[in-house]
């Protein structure tokens, strides 16, 4: 028993309170968070170089644009989704029309939500696609005659009030094939748009939400490609 505690003794007089060993434990504690310091504030620097830079987008700006010219087109699919929904028997047209209004009427909400903070209106003062300096080649969505709630001219993709009075006017496989169609070149302008605003905005969140209309638009395009094709029907001509 003695020879254990005159261990424990020779133990501590060797230990950190020796004055030389305590000044070896005190300085390589320094050490350690002199580099625990300088990496940490490495990080820090780097992650404040990295944060981009907030921004409220202006007037005619592209996200400004889009937000406003989106809400408009998705505005438009909502109401044939609406229509369709309720007037098709077609279970399988019925879910089609449900996931399109489910779908771009909560996209519609976050256009608009953003519109609100940036403190800019709802809808384009001028006409649609001004924010588009470079134009869409190959698309005629242009100069028809203008229906919804903007003004001028259509956007690609968009159907005509004519159109819109067709379609409600129809019933049975008719009804389903011409929602159909109209969605569908509805969908291939839509899609346009969108990609414009993915190649030349650098807003994350815009980018994101884009990103999630390209993928929900491209699936459901190819769906109702099927859908006319299981139907005997073709597509309208593109946008």
């Amino acid at each position: 028993m003695d020879s254990d505690l005159d261990r424990v003794d020779e133990a501590r007089e060797e230990g950190p309170s020796h004055p030389a060993r305590r000044w070896l434990v005190v300085g390589a504690a320094l050490v350690v968070v002199l580099i625990l310091g300088l990496g940490i504030g490495a990080f820090l620097a780097r992650l404040i170089d990295n944060e981009p830079a907030t921004v409220t987008p202006a007037a005619g700006s592209v996200e400004v644009g889009f937000a406003q010219d989106m809400s408009v087109h998705h505005l438009q699919a909502v109401t044939m989704a609406n229509w369709a929904r309720d007037h098709s028997t077609d279970r399988q047209v019925e879910q089609l029309a449900f996931d399109i209004q489910s779908t771009q009427t909560e996209q519609i909400g976050r256009m608009k939500g953003w519109l609100m903070l940036w403190d800019q209106p709802e809808q384009a003062a001028g006409a649609p696609m001004a924010w588009m300096t470079e134009p869409m080649a190959g698309h005629s969505g242009h100069g028809q005659e203008a229906t919804g709630p903007s003004s001028g001219s259509l956007m690609p993709g968009m159907a005509t009030t004519a159109e819109l009075t067709k379609l409600r006017s129809l019933q049975g496989k008719e009804l389903d094939v011409f929602f159909l169609q109209l969605m569908l070149r509805h969908h291939q302008g839509g899609t346009a748009m969108a990609q414009y605003a993915q190649e030349h905005s650098g807003l994350p969140a815009l980018k994101a939400l884009v990103t999630s209309i390209l993928a929900s638009q491209g699936a459901e395009a190819d769906l109702i490609t099927r859908m006319l094709a299981s139907r005997g029907a073709q597509p309208l001509p593109p946008p």
